[in-house]
């Protein structure tokens, strides 16, 4: 019975489908080798191997990654098929590994790293609606957690992403990925750690300061990314951030003492930075 992440819909995966649509094969929609569109010590200087995973435990209206986080289009494997598959690359050719929205393939993939051992820092890249207990096995295989802490607010959670306990759910489980993985940055390039994302949302910026305050009260030392970079792809929410919602919002970070990390420029607010689909 699945319980890869908190919803817990506790279906038979190999009968039918819980909230994220998956069944009992590991869907890839897209693989983009030397990957530049991430935070520069995921990067580096050669890019990461990043595999895009059909379905989301959260399928958030405004997701920009829409057309495969709400479908289960993509190559199947089983997760034997995809170790043999990952076996195939040159990983000298790239800084990191990352694997972005696979949270609800969570168990396929620990039954992969079983078959596959990977040379470089692999990258776990999630909304932060995890399951604790699945975080701790997926550790033995993760290097680096890259979460996103999206809401403090519940009623937002719920509006936006379907979810009304999201707030206390990620918090704890960002909280487990900091105990587990110390950050360790060499020459520029994170090679066990957690890098805690923050989307601001246009009209919301109430929402970033009190996850701000979350991040600060909870997690120590925290590396985090706030990004400026809302598309709007829906009337979910119809417009970009405005240069004083991302200022306030930076300006709070700096306030109370969250200086390390990234902070995103807004011109990065353009459909142009999501990935052809």
């Amino acid at each position: 019975m699945c319980k890869d992440c908190p919803r817990f819909c506790q279906v038979d995966r190999k009968i039918s489908s819980g909230y994220c649509g998956a069944k009992n094969k590991i869907v890839v929609s897209k693989i983009i080798e030397n990957f530049m569109w991430e935070e520069p010590c995921i990067t580096g200087d050669k890019g990461t191997l990043a595999i895009f995973f059909a379905g989301c435990n959260l399928k958030c209206k405004y997701c920009q990654n829409y057309k495969i986080s709400n479908s289960l289009q993509g190559e199947e494997y089983s997760p034997e098929e995809f170790a043999k598959y990952l076996n195939r690359f040159d990983y000298s050719k790239y800084n990191t590994l990352e694997f972005i929205s696979p949270t609800h393939f969570t168990s396929l993939l620990i039954e992969t790293f079983k078959k596959f051992k990977c040379s470089i820092p692999v990258v776990w890249n999630s909304g932060g609606y995890e399951n604790v207990e699945k975080i701790k096995e997926i550790s033995a295989f993760v290097d680096i957690f890259l979460p996103d802490f999206k809401y403090s607010d519940n009623k937002l959670a719920e509006k936006f992403s379907l979810v009304n306990n999201y707030c206390e759910i990620s918090l704890q489980a960002i909280k487990e990925m900091s105990l587990l993985k110390k950050n360790i940055i060499e020459k520029g390039v994170m090679r066990q750690g957690v890098l805690i994302r923050h989307l601001i949302l246009p009209g919301y910026i109430k929402n970033s300061y009190n996850v701000l305050d979350l991040i600060k009260n909870n997690i120590p030392n925290p590396i985090i990314s706030i990004m400026g970079q809302f598309t709007p792809i829906n009337d979910s929410i119809s417009r970009t951030l405005s240069p004083l919602e991302n200022k306030a919002v930076l300006e709070h970070a700096q306030k109370i003492g969250l200086n390390n990390g990234y902070f995103q420029d807004l011109a990065s607010a353009k459909k142009d930075y999501i990935p052809k689909f």
